[in-house]
């Protein structure tokens, strides 16, 4: 039987090696040379990374909070770099979703 690390790393180059992998790497230098996405990018990580620490602590986003991420999110529909860079990191997602439910399924099995 193989090593568990071995398949571990085996799966890491996969996943390096996927189309939609090499497509979210392009798009975030892409962002990474355009300054105005990228501090878009930046706030709607922070504003998220804080609705997530309400969401921790219990408290629900306010209705401010979700305007304002409707908000980012127009922002970031209407520019082509970051719509690209989401659209990327999407098709790319479902391959993660799939793998994390072949991964845990054997998790899943003992509850």
């Amino acid at each position: 039987m193989s090593n568990i690390y071995d398949l571990a790393n085996e799966l890491e180059r996969g996943i390096r090696a996927l189309p939609e992998y090499q497509t979210v790497v392009e798009q975030k230098a892409k962002i990474d040379a355009d300054a105005e996405a990228k501090a878009l990018l930046d706030e709607f990580m922070s504003f998220q990374q804080g609705l997530y620490m309400k969401m921790q602590a219990g408290q629900m986003p306010s209705d401010e909070d979700q305007v304002a991420i409707q908000g980012m999110g127009a922002k970031i529909e209407a520019n082509p770099v970051l719509k690209s860079y989401v659209e990327a990191q999407q098709a790319l997602s479902v391959y993660l979703a799939d793998i994390e439910k072949i991964v845990f399924g054997p998790l899943q099995d003992l509850n």
